[in-house]
Protein backbone atom coordinates (compact mmCIF):
# COMPACT_ATOMS: atom_id res chain seq x y z
CA UNK A 1 0.00 0.00 0.00
CA UNK A 2 1.36 3.31 -0.47
CA UNK A 3 0.91 6.51 1.50
CA UNK A 4 -1.03 9.66 0.48
CA UNK A 5 1.00 12.14 -1.73
CA UNK A 6 2.03 15.08 0.08
CA UNK A 7 0.30 18.63 -0.76
CA UNK A 8 1.22 20.29 -3.86
CA UNK A 9 2.91 23.10 -3.79
CA UNK A 10 2.63 26.56 -5.18
CA UNK A 11 3.39 26.34 -9.33
CA UNK A 12 6.11 28.82 -9.12
CA UNK A 13 8.12 27.21 -6.25
CA UNK A 14 9.03 24.32 -9.12
CA UNK A 15 11.81 26.57 -9.93
CA UNK A 16 12.88 27.64 -6.35
CA UNK A 17 15.91 26.21 -4.23
CA UNK A 18 15.42 23.70 -1.72
CA UNK A 19 16.13 24.31 2.01
CA UNK A 20 18.45 21.74 3.57
CA UNK A 21 15.34 20.62 6.04
CA UNK A 22 13.28 19.48 2.63
CA UNK A 23 15.92 17.71 0.72
CA UNK A 24 16.90 16.04 3.80
CA UNK A 25 12.60 14.92 4.99
CA UNK A 26 12.43 12.04 1.85
CA UNK A 27 13.85 8.80 3.31
CA UNK A 28 14.30 6.17 0.43
CA UNK A 29 11.78 2.98 0.53
CA UNK A 30 12.57 -0.36 -0.82
CA UNK A 31 9.38 -2.25 -0.65
CA UNK A 32 7.09 -3.94 -3.25
CA UNK A 33 5.26 -0.92 -4.07
CA UNK A 34 8.77 0.87 -4.82
CA UNK A 35 9.70 -2.11 -7.05
CA UNK A 36 6.60 -2.32 -8.79
CA UNK A 37 6.75 1.86 -9.69
CA UNK A 38 10.15 1.14 -10.85
CA UNK A 39 9.51 -1.47 -13.49
CA UNK A 40 6.70 0.53 -14.93
CA UNK A 41 7.89 2.61 -17.35
CA UNK A 42 10.38 -0.67 -19.42
CA UNK A 43 8.10 0.50 -22.32
CA UNK A 44 10.46 3.11 -22.82
CA UNK A 45 13.63 1.69 -22.39
CA UNK A 46 13.50 -1.70 -23.40
CA UNK A 47 12.34 -1.35 -27.28
CA UNK A 48 14.85 1.26 -28.03
CA UNK A 49 17.85 -0.12 -26.21
CA UNK A 50 17.24 -3.87 -28.17
CA UNK A 51 17.07 -1.29 -31.61
CA UNK A 52 20.22 0.20 -30.67
CA UNK A 53 22.11 -2.84 -29.92
CA UNK A 54 21.05 -5.33 -32.66
CA UNK A 55 20.82 -2.96 -35.10
CA UNK A 56 23.34 -0.33 -34.29
CA UNK A 57 25.84 -2.76 -33.05
CA UNK A 58 26.28 -0.40 -29.34
CA UNK A 59 27.82 -3.04 -26.91
CA UNK A 60 24.80 -4.27 -24.79
CA UNK A 61 26.70 -3.56 -21.34
CA UNK A 62 27.51 -0.35 -22.63
CA UNK A 63 23.30 0.32 -23.33
CA UNK A 64 22.70 -0.05 -19.93
CA UNK A 65 25.53 1.31 -17.64
CA UNK A 66 24.53 4.62 -18.42
CA UNK A 67 20.80 4.30 -17.87
CA UNK A 68 21.64 2.08 -15.23
CA UNK A 69 24.31 5.13 -13.04
CA UNK A 70 21.35 7.83 -13.81
CA UNK A 71 18.84 6.05 -12.04
CA UNK A 72 20.99 4.88 -9.46
CA UNK A 73 22.46 9.03 -9.40
CA UNK A 74 19.10 10.05 -9.69
CA UNK A 75 16.99 8.02 -6.66
CA UNK A 76 19.76 8.93 -4.32
CA UNK A 77 20.40 13.06 -5.16
CA UNK A 78 16.34 13.72 -5.67
CA UNK A 79 14.99 11.41 -3.35
CA UNK A 80 11.89 11.10 -5.57
CA UNK A 81 11.40 8.74 -8.57
CA UNK A 82 13.16 10.47 -11.13
CA UNK A 83 12.92 8.56 -14.22
CA UNK A 84 15.66 7.61 -16.98
CA UNK A 85 14.73 6.84 -20.13
CA UNK A 86 16.60 6.84 -23.59
CA UNK A 87 16.62 9.98 -25.74
CA UNK A 88 14.06 9.12 -27.98
CA UNK A 89 13.75 11.16 -30.97
CA UNK A 90 17.89 10.89 -30.99
CA UNK A 91 17.32 6.92 -30.73
CA UNK A 92 14.69 7.09 -33.22
CA UNK A 93 16.77 8.56 -36.19
CA UNK A 94 20.00 7.05 -35.05
CA UNK A 95 18.25 3.70 -35.48
CA UNK A 96 16.14 4.66 -38.57
CA UNK A 97 19.27 5.86 -40.51
CA UNK A 98 21.35 3.08 -39.28
CA UNK A 99 24.13 5.47 -37.84
CA UNK A 100 27.22 3.65 -36.07
CA UNK A 101 28.68 3.93 -32.75
CA UNK A 102 30.46 6.78 -33.25
CA UNK A 103 28.22 9.76 -34.82
CA UNK A 104 26.08 8.19 -31.51
CA UNK A 105 28.54 8.84 -29.15
CA UNK A 106 29.58 12.06 -30.88
CA UNK A 107 25.79 13.04 -30.27
CA UNK A 108 25.65 12.15 -26.93
CA UNK A 109 28.96 13.89 -26.20
CA UNK A 110 27.32 16.84 -27.74
CA UNK A 111 24.11 16.77 -26.01
CA UNK A 112 26.26 15.88 -22.62
CA UNK A 113 28.45 19.41 -23.35
CA UNK A 114 25.16 21.19 -24.08
CA UNK A 115 22.97 20.08 -20.86
CA UNK A 116 26.20 20.10 -18.43
CA UNK A 117 27.15 24.18 -19.26
CA UNK A 118 22.71 25.18 -19.11
CA UNK A 119 22.95 23.39 -15.86
CA UNK A 120 25.74 24.08 -14.42
CA UNK A 121 25.60 27.93 -14.96
CA UNK A 122 21.99 27.94 -14.24
CA UNK A 123 20.77 29.79 -17.13
CA UNK A 124 18.38 26.88 -17.49
CA UNK A 125 16.60 27.67 -14.53
CA UNK A 126 16.35 31.24 -15.64
CA UNK A 127 15.05 30.68 -18.97
CA UNK A 128 12.91 28.23 -17.25
CA UNK A 129 10.80 31.04 -15.71
CA UNK A 130 9.87 32.67 -19.09
CA UNK A 131 7.44 29.22 -19.54
CA UNK A 132 4.07 29.49 -17.95
CA UNK A 133 2.00 26.46 -16.84
CA UNK A 134 -0.29 26.23 -19.85
CA UNK A 135 2.83 25.61 -21.88
CA UNK A 136 4.15 22.88 -19.92
CA UNK A 137 1.16 20.79 -19.88
CA UNK A 138 1.17 21.34 -23.33
CA UNK A 139 4.90 19.30 -23.12
CA UNK A 140 3.42 16.90 -21.29
CA UNK A 141 0.21 16.35 -23.62
CA UNK A 142 2.86 16.06 -26.57
CA UNK A 143 4.55 13.34 -24.44
CA UNK A 144 1.49 11.48 -23.53
CA UNK A 145 0.52 11.62 -27.17
CA UNK A 146 3.93 10.41 -28.08
CA UNK A 147 3.80 7.12 -25.56
CA UNK A 148 0.53 6.53 -27.13
CA UNK A 149 1.75 6.21 -30.18
CA UNK A 150 5.17 4.44 -29.55
CA UNK A 151 2.36 1.54 -27.93
CA UNK A 152 0.43 1.63 -31.07
CA UNK A 153 3.90 0.92 -33.44
CA UNK A 154 5.00 -1.82 -31.21
CA UNK A 155 1.43 -3.54 -31.74
CA UNK A 156 0.80 -3.13 -34.99
CA UNK A 157 4.55 -2.52 -36.39
CA UNK A 158 7.05 -4.56 -34.07
CA UNK A 159 10.45 -3.69 -34.70
CA UNK A 160 12.13 -6.81 -36.00
CA UNK A 161 14.54 -7.83 -33.38
CA UNK A 162 11.71 -8.93 -31.05
CA UNK A 163 11.54 -12.77 -31.69
CA UNK A 164 7.77 -12.14 -30.85
CA UNK A 165 7.64 -10.26 -34.26
CA UNK A 166 6.09 -12.68 -36.12
CA UNK A 167 2.88 -13.20 -34.43
CA UNK A 168 -0.51 -11.27 -35.97
CA UNK A 169 -0.84 -8.41 -35.22
CA UNK A 170 -4.55 -8.45 -34.23
CA UNK A 171 -2.44 -10.80 -31.03
CA UNK A 172 -0.02 -8.00 -29.86
CA UNK A 173 -2.66 -5.59 -30.47
CA UNK A 174 -5.22 -7.92 -28.11
CA UNK A 175 -2.84 -8.19 -25.80
CA UNK A 176 -1.91 -4.75 -25.45
CA UNK A 177 -5.62 -3.69 -24.72
CA UNK A 178 -5.73 -6.31 -22.39
CA UNK A 179 -2.74 -5.45 -20.02
CA UNK A 180 -3.55 -1.86 -20.83
CA UNK A 181 -7.38 -2.42 -19.27
CA UNK A 182 -5.96 -4.51 -16.48
CA UNK A 183 -2.70 -2.13 -15.77
CA UNK A 184 -5.65 0.98 -15.52
CA UNK A 185 -7.37 -0.82 -12.78
CA UNK A 186 -4.89 -2.54 -10.91
CA UNK A 187 -2.25 -0.22 -11.29
CA UNK A 188 -2.69 0.74 -7.26
CA UNK A 189 -1.61 -3.50 -6.53
CA UNK A 190 1.89 -3.65 -7.64
CA UNK A 191 0.30 -4.99 -11.11
CA UNK A 192 3.44 -3.91 -12.77
CA UNK A 193 5.43 -6.49 -11.10
CA UNK A 194 2.98 -9.47 -12.27
CA UNK A 195 3.70 -7.92 -15.73
CA UNK A 196 7.48 -8.16 -15.48
CA UNK A 197 7.47 -11.91 -13.68
CA UNK A 198 5.47 -12.65 -16.97
CA UNK A 199 7.80 -11.03 -19.11
CA UNK A 200 10.58 -12.50 -17.79
CA UNK A 201 9.13 -16.29 -18.01
CA UNK A 202 8.08 -14.79 -21.76
CA UNK A 203 11.93 -13.86 -22.32
CA UNK A 204 12.87 -17.27 -20.79
CA UNK A 205 10.69 -18.88 -23.36
CA UNK A 206 11.78 -17.32 -26.68
CA UNK A 207 15.96 -17.39 -25.71
CA UNK A 208 17.33 -20.28 -27.57
CA UNK A 209 20.88 -19.24 -27.04
CA UNK A 210 23.26 -19.98 -24.56
CA UNK A 211 23.87 -17.56 -21.56
CA UNK A 212 27.36 -16.34 -21.16
CA UNK A 213 28.39 -14.66 -18.02
CA UNK A 214 30.41 -11.56 -17.74
CA UNK A 215 29.65 -8.00 -19.67
CA UNK A 216 29.91 -7.55 -23.69
CA UNK A 217 33.18 -5.53 -24.79
CA UNK A 218 33.38 -1.69 -24.37
CA UNK A 219 35.33 0.34 -26.36
CA UNK A 220 36.28 4.13 -26.64
CA UNK A 221 34.46 5.90 -29.72
CA UNK A 222 36.54 6.54 -33.00
CA UNK A 223 35.64 10.37 -33.07
CA UNK A 224 36.42 12.83 -36.19
CA UNK A 225 34.76 16.07 -37.28
CA UNK A 226 32.61 13.76 -39.74
CA UNK A 227 31.00 12.13 -37.26
CA UNK A 228 30.21 15.31 -34.96
CA UNK A 229 28.80 17.01 -37.95
CA UNK A 230 26.64 14.54 -38.51
CA UNK A 231 25.55 13.77 -35.47
CA UNK A 232 25.19 17.57 -35.17
CA UNK A 233 22.73 17.64 -37.80
CA UNK A 234 20.54 14.43 -37.72
CA UNK A 235 20.73 13.57 -34.22
CA UNK A 236 21.06 16.43 -31.45
CA UNK A 237 19.45 19.45 -32.92
CA UNK A 238 16.01 17.70 -33.53
CA UNK A 239 16.76 16.30 -29.69
CA UNK A 240 17.22 19.21 -28.40
CA UNK A 241 13.65 20.91 -27.48
CA UNK A 242 12.53 18.01 -26.99
CA UNK A 243 15.09 17.17 -23.59
CA UNK A 244 14.67 20.87 -22.94
CA UNK A 245 11.12 20.65 -22.52
CA UNK A 246 10.48 17.10 -21.61
CA UNK A 247 13.38 16.21 -19.89
CA UNK A 248 14.08 19.57 -17.83
CA UNK A 249 10.88 21.66 -17.63
CA UNK A 250 8.06 19.22 -17.91
CA UNK A 251 9.74 16.38 -15.44
CA UNK A 252 10.28 19.34 -12.64
CA UNK A 253 7.06 20.01 -12.99
CA UNK A 254 5.60 16.60 -12.89
CA UNK A 255 7.80 16.09 -9.56
CA UNK A 256 6.12 19.23 -8.33
CA UNK A 257 2.70 18.15 -9.13
CA UNK A 258 2.76 14.85 -7.86
CA UNK A 259 5.25 14.72 -4.82
CA UNK A 260 5.28 18.45 -3.51
CA UNK A 261 7.32 19.83 -1.01
CA UNK A 262 9.31 16.51 -0.85
CA UNK A 263 10.47 17.08 -4.94
CA UNK A 264 11.75 20.45 -3.91
CA UNK A 265 15.20 19.46 -5.12
CA UNK A 266 14.31 18.91 -8.74
CA UNK A 267 14.81 21.64 -10.32
CA UNK A 268 15.19 21.89 -14.47
CA UNK A 269 18.93 23.17 -13.88
CA UNK A 270 19.90 20.43 -11.77
CA UNK A 271 18.19 17.95 -14.33
CA UNK A 272 20.15 19.14 -17.03
CA UNK A 273 23.08 18.80 -15.30
CA UNK A 274 22.57 15.37 -14.06
CA UNK A 275 21.65 13.88 -17.46
CA UNK A 276 24.55 16.06 -19.52
CA UNK A 277 26.53 14.25 -16.97
CA UNK A 278 25.50 10.72 -17.85
CA UNK A 279 25.71 11.61 -21.69
CA UNK A 280 29.43 12.66 -21.29
CA UNK A 281 29.86 8.76 -20.10
CA UNK A 282 27.21 7.45 -22.28
CA UNK A 283 29.68 8.68 -25.13
CA UNK A 284 32.57 8.06 -24.03
CA UNK A 285 31.92 4.34 -23.66
CA UNK A 286 30.19 4.46 -26.91
CA UNK A 287 26.59 3.92 -24.56
CA UNK A 288 23.05 4.97 -24.92
CA UNK A 289 22.34 8.57 -24.62
CA UNK A 290 20.14 8.89 -21.71
CA UNK A 291 17.82 11.75 -20.36
CA UNK A 292 14.99 12.38 -17.85
CA UNK A 293 11.48 12.54 -19.21
CA UNK A 294 7.73 13.76 -17.54
CA UNK A 295 6.11 10.54 -18.89
CA UNK A 296 8.50 8.01 -16.79
CA UNK A 297 7.67 9.57 -13.83
CA UNK A 298 3.98 9.24 -14.45
CA UNK A 299 4.97 5.23 -15.22
CA UNK A 300 6.81 5.12 -11.85
CA UNK A 301 4.17 7.27 -9.52
CA UNK A 302 1.10 5.82 -11.18
CA UNK A 303 2.31 1.79 -10.15
CA UNK A 304 3.00 2.60 -6.27
CA UNK A 305 6.75 4.55 -6.57
CA UNK A 306 6.50 7.16 -3.85
CA UNK A 307 10.67 7.64 -3.33
CA UNK A 308 14.08 7.57 -4.89
CA UNK A 309 14.12 3.81 -3.77
CA UNK A 310 12.51 3.08 -7.27
CA UNK A 311 14.89 4.37 -9.41
CA UNK A 312 18.12 3.20 -7.55
CA UNK A 313 16.72 -0.10 -7.10
CA UNK A 314 16.06 -0.09 -11.32
CA UNK A 315 19.34 1.47 -11.76
CA UNK A 316 21.22 -1.64 -9.28
CA UNK A 317 19.34 -4.08 -11.40
CA UNK A 318 20.69 -2.78 -14.90
CA UNK A 319 24.04 -1.96 -13.68
CA UNK A 320 24.06 -6.11 -12.46
CA UNK A 321 22.79 -7.46 -15.75
CA UNK A 322 24.79 -5.02 -17.78
CA UNK A 323 28.24 -6.63 -15.95
CA UNK A 324 26.86 -9.70 -15.17
CA UNK A 325 25.42 -11.12 -18.54
CA UNK A 326 26.18 -8.24 -20.80
CA UNK A 327 27.43 -10.33 -23.80
CA UNK A 328 23.85 -12.33 -23.49
CA UNK A 329 21.51 -8.84 -23.31
CA UNK A 330 20.73 -8.81 -26.94
CA UNK A 331 18.81 -12.10 -27.34
CA UNK A 332 17.48 -12.31 -23.97
CA UNK A 333 15.93 -8.61 -24.06
CA UNK A 334 14.58 -9.45 -27.84
CA UNK A 335 12.09 -12.11 -26.09
CA UNK A 336 10.06 -9.28 -23.84
CA UNK A 337 6.90 -9.83 -24.63
CA UNK A 338 5.22 -6.64 -26.75
CA UNK A 339 2.16 -6.81 -25.53
CA UNK A 340 3.71 -5.90 -21.86
CA UNK A 341 5.30 -3.00 -23.32
CA UNK A 342 2.35 -1.19 -24.84
CA UNK A 343 0.22 -1.87 -22.38
CA UNK A 344 2.54 -0.20 -19.74
CA UNK A 345 3.17 2.45 -22.64
CA UNK A 346 -0.97 3.75 -22.80
CA UNK A 347 -0.92 3.40 -19.21
CA UNK A 348 1.51 5.99 -18.82
CA UNK A 349 0.86 8.05 -22.01
CA UNK A 350 -3.12 8.50 -20.86
CA UNK A 351 -2.82 9.39 -17.23
CA UNK A 352 0.06 11.87 -18.28
CA UNK A 353 -2.34 13.07 -20.50
CA UNK A 354 -4.67 13.71 -17.80
CA UNK A 355 -2.14 16.30 -16.32
CA UNK A 356 -3.70 18.91 -18.03
CA UNK A 357 -7.12 18.72 -15.44
CA UNK A 358 -5.63 21.11 -13.06
CA UNK A 359 -5.91 23.72 -16.03
CA UNK A 360 -9.00 26.16 -14.93
CA UNK A 361 -10.00 28.30 -18.00
CA UNK A 362 -10.73 27.64 -21.41
CA UNK A 363 -8.20 29.62 -22.59
CA UNK A 364 -5.48 27.51 -20.61
CA UNK A 365 -6.92 24.76 -21.93
CA UNK A 366 -6.49 25.81 -26.10
CA UNK A 367 -3.38 27.12 -25.67
CA UNK A 368 -1.94 23.61 -24.34
CA UNK A 369 -3.72 21.34 -26.78
CA UNK A 370 -2.27 23.68 -28.98
CA UNK A 371 1.14 23.15 -27.67
CA UNK A 372 0.68 19.81 -27.49
CA UNK A 373 -0.36 19.09 -30.93
CA UNK A 374 1.79 20.48 -32.54
CA UNK A 375 4.47 19.18 -30.88
CA UNK A 376 3.50 15.88 -31.21
CA UNK A 377 2.54 16.38 -34.93
CA UNK A 378 5.09 18.88 -36.24
CA UNK A 379 8.00 19.93 -34.33
CA UNK A 380 8.74 21.17 -30.42
CA UNK A 381 10.23 23.83 -30.96
CA UNK A 382 7.48 25.51 -33.21
CA UNK A 383 5.46 24.35 -30.69
CA UNK A 384 6.98 25.94 -28.11
CA UNK A 385 8.19 29.09 -30.07
CA UNK A 386 4.46 29.96 -31.09
CA UNK A 387 3.05 28.90 -27.51
CA UNK A 388 5.31 31.53 -26.07
CA UNK A 389 4.55 34.41 -28.63
CA UNK A 390 0.19 34.20 -27.83
CA UNK A 391 1.17 33.68 -24.06
CA UNK A 392 2.94 36.75 -23.79
CA UNK A 393 1.73 38.20 -26.66
CA UNK A 394 -1.69 37.80 -25.25
CA UNK A 395 0.51 39.50 -21.38
CA UNK A 396 1.55 42.99 -23.17
CA UNK A 397 -1.92 43.54 -25.07
CA UNK A 398 -3.87 43.11 -21.96
CA UNK A 399 -1.43 45.03 -20.32
CA UNK A 400 -1.82 47.96 -22.72
CA UNK A 401 -5.16 47.75 -22.53
CA UNK A 402 -5.38 47.95 -18.81
CA UNK A 403 -6.69 44.62 -18.28
CA UNK A 404 -5.55 41.76 -15.60
CA UNK A 405 -2.38 41.00 -15.70
CA UNK A 406 -2.88 36.75 -14.60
Amino acid sequence: MTGPLPQTLPRTSVFSPASDLQRDSVRLRFDRAELAGAVADLGVLVPIAVALIVKNGLSPTAVLLPAGLLYVMAGLLYRVPVPVQPLKAFGAIAIAQGLGSSEIAAGSLLMGGVFVVLGASGLLDRVAKVFPHPIIRGVQLSVGLLFCQLAWNLATAPPAAFTDHTYPTWWLLGGGVVVAVAALLLRRRNVSLIFVALAVIGMALSYHGAVTLGPSSLHVPQLSIQAFATAMVALVLPQLPLTFANSCLATADAARTYFGAAASRVRPGRLALTLGVANLVAGGISGMPVCHGAGGMTAHRSFGARTGGAPVMLGSVLLVLGVAIGASLAGVLAGFPLPILAGLLTVAGLLHIALLKDLDRPSHWALAIAVGVTGFLSNLAIALVGGLLIWWGAKAFSVLRGGRND
